[in-house]
């Protein structure tokens, strides 16, 4: 059993499989109409989302105007990956993405756990989008003097929990109109929520909206989600460039000293809600079906969108600090808060607009992903045939799809998921950290397809260990007690990064890995060390039952495990 665990797709079978459909209710192909400006808008849109308009200013905040460092170190980190990503999509042009990489490279079992680990990533992510769109569209229309409801614009708990809190406050001397707003807005749902049977009926309606818009637009074709993620991105891009342009006017050069005013630690603050904003164009790779010519287009679309994405994010950061000091930006919309401190008040309302834009478009890119990983799952009998169903007319997964809108937008209507959106940063990094093992261990495979993209070989054999050792070398000297610190609870994910990069020196030294995807590997496995242990723990727990539902399902149904040794 243990060997079957670890059984493997060629590449060839891959391809042959996607060219069969591997559906025998449809046998049907999905549409291929995407080029390389439509992979790098889609890189785009999934990129530069709501976090450029909201979490932008708390990482500023935190880091001072060195922020920018954390943008370029995070870029780096994902370009490592990007390029193991683009080597891969230029080998194996299929819908799977990091799951169907890690079939070929490490077997079922580590598959399996991969696409799982998407569905997560997708899924969570989705619905705090949802949650987070409809926060701007309500805010929006409240300052149209639209007034929605509050019962319909947020969650269950979060209107209980701030009815209590602000109960407790009046009842200590506050009034209501020295009350927070947002505290105050949950005070109002819970008040005047209809009720059935002592129950309140509260739920966050424009987020369930806003996701069966989105699923509809995915479910009748990828050119018209091609077509409303060019329009959308084209208007954000348009709104940032303004906003940089005449930032830039008014930047004053004194606010950008002292550059890191609370040192690395400050910087390093931001690093989930940074790494947050840049995870997306990953989703792109589970397009490739649907590209006309994905070898050449998808390892562009990768880099051309995250080089892009950085220039803009840095842009940004060096112009809200050098607008205003660091320590202002402590704020849900710094963008509108530094033109309004200048009296340009209209720039605020093509700010929220271009917000709303902007969290729709991330939407739309992972609506996108997480029926294709669904479909491919399906098409290695993982998981049941109705999963891989193609629409007969628009040429999409369409049982897929529907059900992707289920998951996001019911519990986007219920539930208040913020907790868990380091889930998202987690599991991504957990796929890019597979993704850059799994070219080394495809640079080793024989007989494989020529691709026309391939990582640029440096010889890590002495490099990585020099570089380990010096930045032991450097922490030891530079700041005392860091490994001794390391032994509390939270130190562990450390710790184990430091046993990884050894190891990985060690076998780079021997075997003379190539050095972008060893870097690749442990950046993003650096980032996965400084989440929290909680959300570590979260993460093994939502592994374990994906392993449950692989041994009572997926190991027995597997298409491998129908073919001889």
């Amino acid at each position: 059993m243990a060997s079957n665990l670890f059984r493997k797709k060629s590449i060839n079978k891959i391809l042959a499989d996607a060219e069969a459909g591997l559906n025998e209710a449809h046998p049907l192909h999905l549409k291929k109409v995407l080029g390389v400006r439509d992979l790098t808008f889609m890189g785009i849109a999934a990129v530069i989302g709501a976090g450029i308009f909201s979490s932008i200013g708390k990482a500023c905040y935190d880091g001072g105007p060195g922020v920018i460092f954390l943008y370029i170190f995070t870029a780096i980190a994902c370009g490592f990956a990007a390029l193991c990503y683009a080597e891969f999509a230029s080998t194996v042009p299929v819908s799977g993405s990091a799951y169907t990489y890690s079939y070929v490279a490490f077997g079922e079992l580590f598959a399996w756990i991969i696409g799982w680990d998407l569905l997560m990533e997708y899924a969570i992510g989705n619905i705090a989008v949802a949650i987070s769109w409809s926060d701007y569209f309500t805010g929006l229309l409240d300052k149209a003097g639209m007034h929605v409801p509050e019962w319909l614009t947020m969650d269950y708990f979060t209107a209980h929990h701030g009815f209590n809190e602000a109960a407790h406050q009046l009842a200590t001397g506050t009034t209501l109109g020295n009350m927070d707003g947002g505290l105050l807005a949950k005070y109002t749902a819970w008040l005047h929520a209809p009720t059935i049977g002592g129950f309140h009926i509260i739920m966050d309606l424009p987020a369930l909206m806003i996701t069966a818009l989105i699923t509809y637009i995915v479910f009748i074709g990828i050119s018209e989600s091609r077509k409303a993620s060019n329009v959308m991105v084209i208007i954000k891009l348009c709104v940032i460039f303004l906003v940089i342009v005449l930032g830039a006017y008014y930047a004053h050069p004194q606010n950008w000293t002292p550059f890191t005013p609370n040192g690395f630690s400050g910087i390093l603050k931001g690093v989930s809600a940074v790494f947050f904003a840049y995870i997306g164009f990953d989703a792109i790779s589970t397009t490739a079906e649907e590209c006309k010519n994905p070898q050449r287009d998808l390892p562009r679309g990768m880099i051309y969108s995250l080089i892009i994405c950085t220039i803009l994010y840095v842009s940004l950061a060096l112009v809200l600090t050098g607008m205003v000091k660091y320590t202002q930006l402590n704020v849900g919309d710094p963008l509108a808060m530094i033109f309004e401190s200048r009296g340009m008040k209209w720039i605020s309302g093509i700010v929220a607009v271009s917000a709303i834009i902007a969290t729709a478009s991330v939407l739309l890119v992972f609506t996108l992903g997480q029926p294709r990983i669904w479909m491919s799952m399906s098409r290695d009998g993982l998981l049941p045939g109705i999963f891989a169903r193609i629409h007969p007319k628009y040429k999409t997964p369409s049982f897929s799809t529907i059900l992707t809108g289920f998951v996001v937008g019911i519990p986007a209507l219920f539930l208040n998921l913020d907790v868990v959106l380091a889930l998202t940063s987690i599991g991504t990094l957990f796929a890019f950290v597979l993704v850059c093992a799994g070219v080394l261990v495809l640079d080793k495979q024989e007989n494989k397809p020529v691709s026309k993209f391939k990582v640029p070989y440096v010889s890590g054999k002495f490099i990585v260990p020099i570089m380990l050792i010096a930045s032991i070398v450097i922490i030891a000297v530079y700041v005392p007690g860091y490994f001794t610190g390391l032994l509390n609870r939270n130190g562990i994910p450390m710790i184990l990064f430091f046993i990884l990069a050894v190891i990985i020196s060690i076998l780079t030294f021997r075997r003379n890995y190539s050095l972008i995807p060893v870097l690749g590997l442990l950046s993003c496995f650096y980032l996965m060390s400084q989440e929290n242990i909680t959300n570590w723990a979260r993460f093994i727990i939502w592994l374990i039952i994906g392993l449950v539902i692989y041994f009572t399902y997926g190991y027995k149904h597997s298409h491998l495990n129908k073919e001889p040794a």
